[in-house]
């Protein structure tokens, strides 16, 4: 315990500089701004500012605390256009429509976002206590890692994505697997040949990890809302002086809870988290039969829980180097720009960093708390701002802050064409999460992979000599057939059931 107290402390110091302390509360209220907008969940806001965060010339804890109080910031505002516009601002806000929408329509869209604000921060500030007390406990246990083993948890994070992210399990695999492709491209470091370059020689050096988060995101995001902009979807609902009560928190406090509890488990993406701690209470509380009517526990829900996952996630990405959602991918590839590598070692090597980081995390939360519940009104009001001055807006934020850092045209042109390539994966259904996570996780898999048979002198039995690679490997084996014999029961025993009636 005294290791977490003297790692608070310094993380507490960084945090509360009045520099940091403005950019946690710069990134609370940007992150709340662009998550309000339509689709543009946190890892769209992430994406879009991490050219501009990287460019500014900022230390590395500074630029994190950015982007770390943008993430936490975002995770919030797409309620926002959850509950008025009944579109989800990320794939974690889908069950938020649900509740929160019939509240809005009912006349009580202030009460909704002011309790999804609450809601939020005890999930939240639960997911941030838990990460500072056993984080670097399973920092000091991953230490002991050997290359062998990083493969076996890197196979374990692959597979983990299945269940993660994506309605259909063939598409995450293969968007993944898209990833690591595009994390082949460029010169091979240990033979020097090039390869996948098709003779172009402005990737001979490989494809910087900004050109695909901003092109897969940012771009291919913005296409999407040119679509709904074109449809005429959007149509958002007024915030009237409507307020959570009280009475409110009391008969939410054990929903709150057990939502939070279920969003800080592990392998838990937020759109899971949210689904499960929805549906479980659903199963306990909905006896009068009011969820998807407008009760404010089944607002409440996953409104905790996906808090709860957004903080669980950065808990393998700071321990272990293994992001654990799409927005802590790429900022896993933010700490990698600096030349600082995630995992056990930075809780020693670089504590400024890792415990800064924390430490932000408790600030942002009662930030977002303290900006979002006057404020709300006016990022409501974002909404009622014409897309197709928001749109153009937006391109040439991410295009000055692309071209400001690379300094080459041809980077332009690449991220107009993932932009193209990931919204034509978007109408076909994919998530692009995996995508980013295939690309942060294909060089650190293949470096260890090569390290690990170095070592062996080409033996591939390495792989499976150490017990920890053994039990990563049942682990991913579970993690990919458990889901598939769960369905199948499921599908079983609803068949008895019809036949019995």
């Amino acid at each position: 315990m005294e290791a977490v107290y003297f790692g608070l402390a310094t993380g507490f110091g960084v945090a509360l500089d009045p520099f940091n302390l403005f950019l946690v509360l710069a990134g609370c209220f940007a992150g709340t701004l662009i998550g309000a907008l339509p689709g543009l969940g946190p890892i769209n806001g992430v994406a879009i500012l991490l050219p501009i965060a990287y460019g500014l010339g900022f230390g590395p804890e500074s630029a994190l605390i950015l982007l770390v109080g943008i993430y936490y910031g975002a995770e919030y505002g797409g309620r926002i256009s959850s509950i008025l516009l009944n579109v989800p601002g990320d794939a974690g806000a889908v069950m938020t429509t649900l509740d929160g929408n019939p509240m809005a329509r009912a006349g009580e869209a202030g009460r909704a976002l002011s309790l999804s604000a609450v809601a939020s921060f005890i999930g939240g500030t639960f997911a941030v206590i838990l990460m500072s007390l056993f984080a670097p406990l399973l920092a000091k246990f991953a230490v002991t890692f050997s290359p062998a083993d990083y493969v076996a948890l890197m196979v374990f994070a692959f597979a983990s994505l299945a269940s993660l992210v994506g309605k259909s399990t063939v598409k995450t695999l293969l968007g993944a697997t898209i990833g690591l492709m595009l994390a082949t491209i460029g010169i091979d470091a240990n033979t020097g040949v090039p390869r996948f370059t098709f003779g172009i020689p402005d990737i001979l050096a490989g494809i910087d990890f900004l050109i695909v988060v901003v092109g897969h995101f940012g771009m291919a995001e913005l296409l999407t809302l040119v679509e709904h902009q074109v449809s005429g979807k959007l149509k958002s609902l007024p915030v009237d002086k409507s307020f959570v009560r009280w009475a409110d928190l009391v008969k939410c406090r054990w929903t709150i809870a057990r939502s939070s509890v279920i969003g800080i488990l592990p392998g838990t993406g937020a759109s899971v988290a949210s689904a499960v701690a929805y549906g479980t209470e659903k199963r306990i509380s909905d006896t009068d039969k009011t969820f998807g009517k407008g009760d404010i526990r089944g607002l409440a829900a996953p409104e905790a829980a996906n808090n709860a996952a957004a903080g669980g996630a950065m808990v393998p990405m700071l321990t272990l180097g293994i992001p654990g959602s799409g927005t802590t991918a790429i900022l896993l590839g933010a700490l990698l720009m600096f030349n600082i590598q995630a995992g056990p070692m930075m809780f020693t090597q670089r504590p400024e960093v890792a415990w800064g980081l924390i430490a932000s995390m408790y600030i942002g939360n009662v930030a977002l708390l303290v900006i979002n519940l006057p404020l709300v009104g006016l990022f409501a009001r974002m909404l009622t701002i014409p897309q197709h001055y928001l749109t153009p807006l937006i391109v040439i934020l991410a295009f000055i802050g692309i071209y400001t850092i690379v300094g080459n045209p041809f980077d332009l042109l690449m991220i107009t064409g993932l932009g193209v390539f990931g919204w034509f994966l978007r109408k076909l259904d994919f998530s692009l999460a995996p995508v980013i996570l295939g690309f942060v996780l294909g060089s650190l898999f293949e470096n260890n992979l090569r390290r690990a048979l170095s070592i062996s002198g080409g033996d591939w039995g390495i792989l499976v000599e150490d017990y920890k690679s053994i039990t990563l490997y049942l682990l991913a084996v579970l993690v990919v057939v458990a889901p598939i014999w769960l369905a199948r029961r499921a599908r079983k025993m609803e068949g008895d059931a019809t036949l019995e009636g």
